[in-house]
């Protein structure tokens, strides 16, 4: 007799609608789980996201969970830190739910194992934010400026100067600069896997100043942080 096709609830969660290279934006999240339902011969009693983050009540993990219970199928999730950045949020998750708990990057690993994993990337986060914390007290005592002088160099005052060519060059070197500068403090956060949204969050917390004196970091300005760091 052939053994009866698991059924899966799946969850994504993303920052926005838009996202699309946030840590494990749509089509990542999609495809860990497609490749899960397609190996495993799952059917699929029911699909939600997530499309705003930070959120502390989310309505659709709720719907999620619910459907869940009523259909009596697994809650299929893309990977570990889709479920909530704060270990407590994991452990909440898999302990109080009442349906299992699966995350397709790695499907055969056990409770104990997914809460253990999930408060050593929140203690490993905390850790970073520390020692980024301290590596700017000291760079700020060498005399190392990391926001732009007076905010962003403007394109204009290049132009001015030095006409279009030099004005873009001009621009392009002065956000080369900042980036380089901020560079010991973000690719640490960017070796650990979080996610754009998630280094802006750890990054307004650390103190760090983006290139407009007095500005708030955000998942689009670490994105182009990111690029000019891995190019």
């Amino acid at each position: 007799m052939m053994a009866k096709a698991p059924k899966v609830v799946t969850y994504r969660r993303v920052s926005r609608q838009s996202q699309g290279v946030d840590g494990l934006g749509v089509a990542a999240q999609a495809k860990l789980l497609g490749d899960y339902i397609a190996t495993h011969g799952a059917r699929v009693m029911g699909e939600f996201e997530e499309v705003k983050s930070g959120l502390r009540d989310r309505p659709a993990l709720k719907a999620a969970i619910a459907k869940a219970k009523a259909t009596r199928s697994v809650l299929l999730i893309a990977k570990l830190d889709r479920a909530g950045r704060r270990a407590s949020e994991v452990l909440t998750l898999l302990d109080r739910s009442d349906v299992k708990v699966i995350f397709a990057d790695m499907p055969n690993a056990s409770d104990l194992q997914l809460g253990i994993l999930a408060v050593v990337a929140q203690e490993e986060a905390r850790a970073i934010s520390v020692r980024t914390k301290a590596a700017l007290a000291a760079a700020r005592e060498r005399g190392v400026k990391l926001g732009g002088p007076n905010g962003i160099a403007p394109l204009a005052a290049y132009g001015a100067l030095y006409g279009n060519v030099k004005a873009i060059e001009g621009a392009k070197a002065k956000a080369q600069g900042f980036a380089n500068n901020l560079s010991p403090f973000v690719k640490p956060y960017i070796a650990a896997g979080m996610s754009d949204a998630a280094i802006a969050e750890q990054l307004n917390a650390d103190g760090v100043e983006t290139r407009r004196e007095g500005g708030r970091w955000h998942r689009g300005t670490v994105a182009r942080l990111r690029a000019r760091l891995v190019a």
